[in-house]
């Protein structure tokens, strides 16, 4: 039987992995599909800490990945296909097997809305992406109109980020007005350098045969008019789907599928928490993910040490 397990492998699961490896309880990281996670999918990460001249995302995951197994965490790259939090110890089916844990922490962070057009999925990271905090400030993006689409806080934030580095910053929605708060919908429409774009849809990601963005194909909803609007950059801000569902109805969740922690890090079900983007949707940060990583890895190691007196 494992004494902790680490269901993810982003910043959250590895700092949990580092901390409750360094506290001798040799965790069990399981990765899942996408080893990394979410920063694995950015070329060129320059907000990490002790990182001046910025780090590929990959490379973070796998020095963060060798940190934690130098201290005696254990990786396999499995999927977990289902969780019985019903009883102790906690039980696992990964990959069809069974496994047994004291105590699990869920980081199996969150995914990004796509818009599932033509050119999106062939240029993300060629111009397309979705994090405007991480990539927004690339040599790519400087001085070139850029696109975001959305209507929300996420939408204005991205847009009003931009700014500073985008010559015009043109904000795309399907609606007539914006979703997102009173004060931020204000500041973002009052910036002289956001153009919105009204009732639209992105319908294609302009040019997979160039592979970089130039431009993407819109929809008036209303008049059903095609227009081209060249840009360097197509920022996504439609909002994020947290991977939770394997949890539910056991883990509890808000209504939008994040998972709330009920004391620290701890979930409704003690000895099972939480850490990184399956419970934040608020700032969404490799930085965030990974301190609270600690936080569990720590909460897990007194739970365990209080049980086991």
């Amino acid at each position: 039987m494992e004494k902790v397990v680490i269901i993810g492998s982003g910043p959250a699961g590895w700092t949990a992995a580092l901390y409750t490896a360094r506290a001798q309880l040799a965790p069990l990281v399981l990765t899942g599909k996408q080893p990394g996670g979410l920063l694995t999918t950015t070329s060129i990460v320059e907000n990490f800490p002790g990182f001046p001249e910025g780090v590929d995302g990959y490379e973070l995951m796998t020095r963060m990945q060798k940190q934690a197994e130098r201290f005696g965490a254990r990786t396999s790259f499995g999927v977990v296909e289902a969780a019985d939090f019903s009883k102790k110890p906690f039980v696992l089916t990964v990959d069809g097997e069974k496994v047994e844990a004291e105590t699990v922490i869920i980081a199996t962070g969150a995914s990004h809305k796509h818009l599932g057009v033509p050119g999106e999925h062939e240029l993300e990271n060629k111009g397309t992406t979705y994090c405007a905090t991480c990539d927004g400030a690339l040599p790519m993006f400087r001085n070139q109109p850029l696109v975001v689409v959305g209507g929300g806080d996420s939408a204005c934030e991205e847009a009003m980020y931009l700014t500073r580095f985008g010559s015009t910053v043109y904000l795309v929605h399907r609606r007539d007005s914006l979703r997102a708060s009173k004060i931020m919908a204000e500041r973002t429409l009052s910036n002289p350098k956001i153009k919105p774009i009204w009732d639209s849809a992105v319908l294609e990601v302009l040019d997979v045969k160039q592979d970089k963005v130039t431009g993407v194909r819109l929809k008036n909803l209303k008049t059903n008019e095609e227009t081209v609007l060249p840009c360097a950059g197509l920022f996504v801000a439609i909002g994020h789907v947290p991977n939770t569902d394997l949890f539910k109805p056991a883990i509890k969740t808000d209504e939008n599928g994040f998972i709330v922690p009920q004391e620290g890090t701890m979930t409704n079900i003690p000895g099972v928490f939480v850490a990184g983007d399956c419970a934040d949707h608020v700032y969404r940060q490799a930085i965030t993910a990974a301190g609270v990583g600690c936080a569990a890895a720590i909460d897990a190691e007194r739970y365990l040490a209080a049980e086991n007196q």
